[in-house]
């Protein structure tokens, strides 16, 4: 299954119908830098729904989370992240594939090691953003605060 289908599959409802989506924002149009970003005010393209949903379906599992969070820090194999994610290497292993083909990290062989690590500054981001969320929430601090 391609990352295009697995976003499809995804964005649609339990019934199996897709999710509606106005399409109004053209992709490559936005803050100027060619990247397909909206301008505030546009609603989102049903690809950009998609893809977004995608992703936060990519973090939205514990040990998949926890792979990327450790992958903030630099370039890691196997054992190490399967060591900070709390998991076995096969596991963190089949996570990172999935995390692989839907684009969120980069994979290159060192002899027979494989390394990882977060596909773009954008994630680091995210997930750092993610987080301070969450902290803010747990902690009862104001959103802006």
């Amino acid at each position: 299954m391609s990352f295009m289908d697995l976003t499809r599959e995804l964005g649609r409802t339990d019934a199996g119908r897709p999710v509606a989506g106005r399409q109004v924002a053209e992709p490559g149009h936005g803050h100027g830098h060619g990247h397909g970003h909206s301008v505030p005010g546009q609603l989102l393209t049903d690809d950009q729904v998609s893809s977004a949903v995608g992703t936060l379906a990519m973090l939205a599992e514990p040990t998949r989370l926890r792979l990327l969070w450790a992958l903030r820090e630099g370039e890691l194999g196997v054992t190490a992240l399967a060591e900070a994610a709390g998991t076995t290497p096969t596991a963190a292993s089949q996570h990172l594939s999935k995390l692989r083909i839907s684009g969120l990290v980069d994979q290159r062989a060192e002899g027979r090691a494989r390394l990882y690590r977060l596909r773009g500054a954008h994630l680091r981001r995210l997930l750092d953003e993610v987080v301070a969320h969450t902290d803010h929430n747990l902690r009862g601090i104001p959103p802006d605060a």
